[in-house]
């Protein structure tokens, strides 16, 4: 893709074409999950950042063999492998660091909170995500990608209790906005996790932990909103 073509290009599609470019947004905080539909140009407008310097950084992410290692080319697999995909890594994920990540948020905010009081903030935004999440990948397990895995394996139409595979995906990326907007609390009420000077061990590692909470969601998100949703509206549309 020429440079000049980056700008125009939806950021999620960017990182669809790539995954490794999603190492460019994340140090930017450049949002290719939730609103991965907006151009690059509008992304970097929207964060006050040089979009040409943005440009240049995803071209020497392209150039550099680094984008091969540790992040999985969703855009490669089937739908049914990606569905799987997602489910052992990035629901299992967040059924095993969940629960640990609620013990920390509650100690911390009970114990710092006086001393911090945008811990509470943050612990908020925490049990608010959580409720939004854990029903969420539960829909998806037992609903939406049993769906989409009929919907590959079929040589015709199919008929589903929900009528379209568009409905639960315009419920689940609605889904995927409201976590997203409580993982941009969690990221505001800390600066980003980073820990203040006097932090304990257990916040220090708290932070961390939600850090990588983040990375891992962001992944997660766009695999499913830029890659097997509309992969999985399209081969619905053009079912034989």
């Amino acid at each position: 893709m020429e440079t000049i073509n980056f700008g125009e290009t939806a950021v999620g599609e960017l990182v669809r074409q790539s995954p490794g470019r999603s190492r460019v947004f994340e140090r930017l905080g450049v949002d290719y999950c939730c609103g991965g539909k907006i151009t690059l140009n509008r992304a970097c407008h929207k964060k006050n950042i040089d979009v040409e310097q943005v440009c240049k950084e995803l071209a020497e992410c392209d150039d550099s063999l680094d984008r091969d290692h540790g992040v999985v080319d969703a855009d490669a697999m089937t739908l049914t492998e990606l569905a799987n995909h997602i489910e052992s890594t990035h629901h299992a994920y967040l059924r095993e660091e969940l629960p640990r990540l609620e013990w920390m948020t509650e100690k911390v905010a009970r114990v710092h909170g006086d001393r911090e009081p945008r811990l509470h903030d943050l612990r908020h935004a925490f049990v608010a995500f959580c409720a939004e999440v854990e029903p969420h990948t539960m829909k998806e397990d037992k609903i939406l990608f049993p769906i989409i895995r009929q919907l590959e394996a079929s040589d015709g139409p199919q008929e589903f209790h929900c009528g379209s595979v568009a409905n639960p995906i315009r419920q689940m990326e609605l889904e995927h906005d409201h976590a997203g907007e409580q993982l941009e609390l969690m990221h505001k009420s800390t600066d980003g996790y980073t820990p203040p000077e006097w932090a304990c061990n257990t916040y220090r590692a708290m932070l961390s932990s939600l850090a990588e909470l983040e990375q891992d969601m962001h992944q997660h998100i766009h695999k499913e909103n830029n890659v097997l949703f509309p992969k999985a509206i399209e081969l619905e549309a053009h079912h034989p």
